[in-house]
């Protein structure tokens, strides 16, 4: 059996998503090393990640640690992944995903609706920060930061009447205590790739690619490449006002799909059922930039997407 190095980093979550991929390798009897990588985005904690801007913030030193050939291969959460990786990189394997779905959570208070006027909720997040706006404007809006944990704690230490995090976390750590909503994708549609792990592998190296396939879950992957298919069209990274969702129904891909302007003054939702992921991604994403969605984006960009034509 193979020794296979694995890139990871070093948050309590990064850490238990490396662990879990090496007990299924060691599991078929590979032998597994782990090296803790610290990212651009891990070092940088006290800024708002939607004002850093930088794509590839949690993912570019693990993957130079690839290139280098100190490790074989790197997990991640997929939403924290570029839609276009290097050609000196491919996904070999999408596991089978956890819940996608956002979460309220909150010491005092049952769901969204039952929070007071003025209530401050934690969210870094642009994407989660308008569609809350859209559905509660006198909320406050507060920046919050910080491993799971962290999160958790200033949540329970009164700094905010309540937190959104997404529910794969608090799911895979075991931390649902303060889970008091689960929210529909309808009200908060999740970050494409949410709740997703990717095993990226250098390009061509058919070794490790053939050891890591048992991982690759069918229907997480065309869900998924549907979902970045979409995020693709519009230029998101993963700190835009882009949610995306794809559910296998009756057979075929279900995509449901926002943008929303970041103060919640505008969100538009579309929606497509198809049988290709890319080509579904890419009609959806097409549909909402012809709706209005060019301007959202040129918003927060500062530069322009190129709308489609009308048909």
């Amino acid at each position: 059996m193979a020794r296979l190095r694995i890139g990871s980093r070093g948050s309590q979550l990064a850490l238990w998503q490396s662990h879990h991929i090496s007990d299924l390798l060691r599991g078929r009897g590979h032998e597994v090393e782990m090296e803790v990588i610290k990212t651009t985005g891990d070092k940088i904690i006290d800024v708002a990640l939607a004002k850093v801007g930088t794509k590839g913030m949690f993912t570019k030193e693990i993957e130079e640690a690839l290139a280098d050939k100190r490790v074989d291969l790197a997990v991640h959460s997929l939403k924290d992944l570029p839609t276009e990786i290097s050609p000196e990189f491919e996904i070999a394997a999408i596991t089978k995903r956890e819940d996608p779905r956002d979460v309220f959570c909150s010491g005092k208070y049952g769901s969204i609706q039952d929070l007071p006027r003025a209530a401050r909720v934690g969210t870094s997040s642009l994407r989660r920060q308008a569609q809350l706006k859209a559905l509660r404007p006198d909320l406050e809006i507060h920046p919050l930061r910080g491993n799971v944990d962290t999160r958790l704690r200033k949540l329970e230490a009164g700094e905010y009447d309540a937190i959104i995090l997404a529910a794969a976390g608090l799911k895979r750590l075991g931390k649902t205590e303060l889970i008091r909503q689960v929210i529909d994708a309808d009200v908060m549609c999740p970050a494409a790739g949410q709740g997703a792990l990717a095993v990226e592998i250098r390009a061509g190296d058919s070794g490790t690619r053939e050891h890591i396939l048992f991982l690759d879950d069918a229907g997480s992957r065309a869900a998924t490449i549907c979902e970045r298919a979409l995020l693709n069209r519009l230029g998101g990274g993963c700190q835009v006002p882009i949610g995306a969702l794809a559910e296998v129904r009756d057979g075929k891909l279900h995509l449901e799909a926002v943008v929303a302007h970041p103060d919640g003054s505008k969100v538009l939702r579309e929606s497509g059922d198809g049988s290709d992921p890319v080509m579904l991604g890419e009609s959806v994403g097409d549909a909402l930039l012809r709706r209005g969605g060019d301007a959202i984006l040129q918003a927060v960009y500062g530069q322009s997407v190129a709308a489609p034509p009308q048909p």
